[in-house]
């Protein structure tokens, strides 16, 4: 049976990228606990308008899981309490009645704020331009068992090319590492004959571009893992460091 729940929201709100920030707390009442957070903060920002109050600025699109923009820190928790879901998919029942929810943007060098919530993931744009993609002939298209891929490689590119890019791998580690996130993406064209030309070249030039941005480096403690929405293995940066590796070798 539905019900409502009343709690306090302990925002963090900021002008801009070189302003200070401060907590403020708003009190939700009465909200219906099959109310997604995002529509949460669209019930609080519809009341600091009509008050003539600065609406808080948060990143959201899709709102089904899929963009990775809903980037948002909860109670000390990428995309908060429920496990393999974005905040765009948590609802308020996943909190008690009269509890203070704290919510933060992602905290990391690479992700300056914008302002309140949202923060510049234009980093993760970058590391993908930096080999993110694949080289081909263009003309007529092939048919399509023309490349031939094993089904165990295929699942588990596949299973890389779930990563939404949202950052959460990055807001989690103790060392704001993108290793996660990059993993998954040389792992999504490294696996396929297309990407296997390119695959050392690509490991060597998203690792750098990572490390200019100003990520940390990985120490393994699975952080990562254990909070990305997606279940992205970290068996995937184990790939990586071999690629690497090789390409080093072959340098």
């Amino acid at each position: 049976m539905e019900r409502n729940i009343s709690f306090k929201l302990k925002i963090w709100r900021q002008r801009g990228p070189k302003a200070k920030g401060e907590f403020k707390i708003y009190e939700m009442k009465d909200i219906p606990t099959d109310t997604s957070f995002l529509e949460a903060l669209d019930i609080l920002n519809e009341d600091l308008i009509n008050k003539g109050e600065e609406p808080v600025v948060f990143d959201h699109d899709c709102r089904e899981g899929i963009c990775g923009m809903c980037s948002l820190y909860i109670n000390g928790r990428p995309h908060g309490p429920a496990a393999g879901v974005t905040t765009c998919q948590m609802y308020v029942r996943r909190f008690k009645d009269g509890e203070t929810i704290t919510v933060e943007p992602w905290r990391s060098a690479g992700f300056p704020v914008i302002r309140d919530l949202m923060v510049d993931r234009n980093a993760f744009d970058k590391i993908m331009q930096a080999g993110g993609y694949v080289n081909v002939n263009t003309g007529a298209p092939q048919d399509a068992n023309a490349i031939l891929i094993p089904k165990p490689a295929a699942d588990e590119a596949m299973d890389a090319a779930a990563c939404v890019g949202c950052g959460a791998c990055v807001a989690t580690c103790k060392n704001g590492s993108a290793m996660l996130f990059v993993s998954a993406k040389v792992s999504q064209l490294n696996l396929l004959p297309q990407g296997k030309v390119e695959a050392h070249r690509r490991a060597k030039a998203m690792l750098s571009k990572m490390d200019e941005l100003g990520f940390g480096n990985c120490t393994n403690t699975r952080a990562c893992e254990a909070e990305c929405p997606k279940s992205i293995s970290i068996s995937h940066i184990a790939r990586l460091n071999r690629d690497f590796i090789v390409a080093k070798l072959k340098d």
